[in-house]
């Protein structure tokens, strides 16, 4: 080996001198071949060997590799062939994996066991967002490293790391994905159903989805997840039953809402401004004004999680769909309807005239000021 290691030292020599890039791509097309032949055999002198020569090589084909097809091609298939192989130099492959050409370095990052959590973290921190998916989809990676690609903030990365069951996330971690999955439905469907997640993060994560969600998670639980996750779902309803209808005081609303209205104030700007300020009880103030029904008719529409009843008094208003959607979401303390919701509920409206609106809200008007029948429950 002594012999054919001083050979192939005086062949890069050569090609190196020559200044040939298709000389240096056969040089390190036929080093890489011959360390491969023999690749499990070697010891740790003998692949140092390797690892210098073909740093050497390489050196020289990525000036050339900027401009030219055929030594990015070359670079691309190196770095295919030492991919997978355990006791490969590990200095070529760390050069390998930090090339700015993505199909260069994507075999490495996504499969070569040389690359160290240091290589890993340090890529995360450095390199671009098409680097980072490759090292996302790696069959395992720890949390520091995940911390570091999450880091970064791609939504790209977060969907390929909480798809990939080899990736270990933190806490901290699925916080940062958890930020991302509040307006990303198939994202917080897919970190729902992680096993790993924290439980008090499932519940966070429920208590912002939409139902939508919600029904997505149910479907896609893996056995042992779904009766956890039913338990969460149902902890989450009863909670946001409790936020809606909890003892609250009106006065001060009504003060401020009656003090906008003598002044002239009182529209459909201010209504949308309490709306988008999840100003709960100036909201049902102001839509009762400008609805002109009672705070008795409309706080029971805006307590259920049906959307239909609230669309009678936001029509009979003449409100927008802006800003009905805007009082739609109010009811709730966070996270917002999804995109199914609401398209559903703007279809409804659309299908309302101003006329059956104003109509249906008398008539509930006159049955909410009618005292309770003997035996009644009073509402």
């Amino acid at each position: 080996m002594l012999n054919a290691g001083q050979g192939i030292v005086d062949e890069v020599e050569a090609a190196i001198r020559a200044g040939s890039a298709e000389k240096c791509i056969e040089a390190a097309k036929r080093v890489t071949g011959l360390f491969l032949a023999s690749a499990g055999s070697f010891n740790s002198e003998q692949v140092e060997l390797f690892d210098n020569v073909l740093e050497r090589l390489v050196k020289t084909i990525e000036l050339r590799a900027l401009a030219d097809i055929s030594a990015r091609m070359a670079l691309t298939h190196i770095s295919e062939q030492l991919a997978p192989v355990t006791q490969a130099p590990p200095a070529i492959i760390r050069r390998l994996a930090s090339n700015d050409e993505i199909r260069i370095a994507r075999p490495i990052l996504q499969e070569s066991s040389r690359l160290n959590t240091e290589d890993l973290v340090e890529i995360a921190k450095t390199k671009s967002e098409l680097h980072l998916l490759a090292v996302a989809g790696r069959w395992w990676l720890k949390e520091v490293v995940t911390d570091a690609l999450l880091a970064r903030r791609f939504a790209s990365v977060s969907h390929r790391l909480v798809s990939n069951p080899g990736a270990k996330v933190s806490a901290d971690g699925f916080a940062i994905i958890l930020a991302q999955a509040e307006h990303d439905p198939v994202l917080a469907v897919q970190t729902g159903i992680r096993a790993d997640l924290p439980p008090e993060l499932r519940v966070q994560l429920l208590h912002d989805a939409t139902e939508e969600v919600r029904s997505r998670l149910l479907q896609r639980a893996p056995s042992h997840l779904f009766e956890e996750i039913r338990h969460a779902i149902a902890a989450v309803a009863a909670g946001v039953e409790r936020e809606m209808s909890r003892a609250r005081d009106f006065t001060a609303a009504k003060r401020h809402v009656a003090r906008l209205k003598d002044s002239g104030e009182l529209n459909e700007a201010a209504l949308l401004g309490f709306a988008r300020q999840r100003m709960y009880e100036e909201t049902i103030a102001a839509l009762a004004e400008l609805a002109q029904a009672s705070i008795e008719v409309i706080r029971p529409l805006m307590q259920s999680l049906r959307s239909e009843g609230l669309l009678v008094p936001c029509r009979a208003a003449g409100l927008s769909w802006e800003t009905t959607a805007a009082v739609m979401e109010c009811r709730y303390s966070t996270g917002s309807m999804g995109p199914v919701e609401l398209a559903n509920a703007k279809s409804q409206f659309t299908r309302i005239t101003h006329a059956n609106a104003d109509r249906m809200l008398r008539f509930w008007q006159v049955r909410a000021s009618q005292p309770p029948k003997p035996g009644e429950r009073s509402r």
